[in-house]
């Protein structure tokens, strides 16, 4: 079973690989859920990494319905995530009634090839999971991340286990969401075919002035923190499903 790692940093990417994990989702945006990465950091782990590198393209936060210029940003970035090394990409388009854009996911998936394409977890906000499991199977993408529509994918075994079925070798489903080394192999029972999981601790920043009442973070609680996957977290993960 691959283990993916959703890293933000150099150091995430380092510890994901020394850990045994098979794949790297590289974001940036913490804040935001995850959003396209810088080139420099792109570029920086693809020569510091072996394993598969999965770039994210996802042009801002908030919604996955996007305007014409949005779309053209997203083929920019695929182009720059193949020119530095990538092996994949991670994108979704979704209609404003929440149902996958079948046609213009399709067009970026074809226009990504000879790389291989993750539909991510616009899939949860999709109103008939199965209707959009078939629709993703549609655009040609390699793989689907998703809890399964609820918070954490440990509260969705069922949904999960139907959508492996249902998959029938079309179509990988990878758990992400609240995943981690301790319900590892409840998740792998359900018959995903991948885990996915930050494997996130945070350790103190090197900066030691910070004047009060004033924070620039997002999900992070402060700038007296600074997230990473941690090593451990992620060798505990990968010896989990190999149990």
């Amino acid at each position: 079973m691959t283990i993916e790692i959703c890293a933000y940093s150099l150091e995430s990417c380092i510890n994901a690989q020394a850990g045994g994990a098979g794949r790297i989702e590289l974001c940036g945006g913490l804040g935001e859920g995850g959003t396209t990465p810088s080139a420099g950091l792109i570029e920086i782990v693809r020569k510091n990494i072996d394993i598969q590198l999965y770039v994210m393209i996802r042009p801002r936060g908030g919604d996955f319905v996007y305007d014409f210029f949005e779309e053209e940003i997203m083929r920019k970035d695929i182009d720059l995530a193949k020119k530095l090394g990538a092996n994949g990409v991670v994108l979704g388009i979704l209609m404003p009634d929440g149902n996958v854009d079948v046609a213009r996911t399709k067009a970026l998936v074809d226009y990504a090839a000879p790389l291989k394409v993750t539909f991510h977890r616009a899939f949860d906000l999709t109103p008939d999971p199965m209707k959009a499991l078939k629709d993703i199977i549609a655009t040609g993408a390699e793989r689907i991340l998703t809890s399964g529509q609820k918070p954490s994918a440990i509260q969705a075994t069922e949904l999960l286990g139907k959508l492996s079925r249902e998959a029938d070798g079309k179509i990988e489903i990878m758990a992400g969401g609240g995943v981690n080394h301790n319900n590892a192999a409840e998740l792998k029972a359900a018959g995903v075919h991948a885990l996915h999981l930050t494997a996130k601790k945070f350790r103190p920043a090197r900066q030691k002035f910070f004047p009060e009442g004033i924070s620039m973070a997002g999900e992070i609680p402060d700038e007296k923190s600074v997230m990473y996957s941690d090593l451990e977290l992620v060798e505990a993960m990968v010896q989990a499903v190999s149990e």
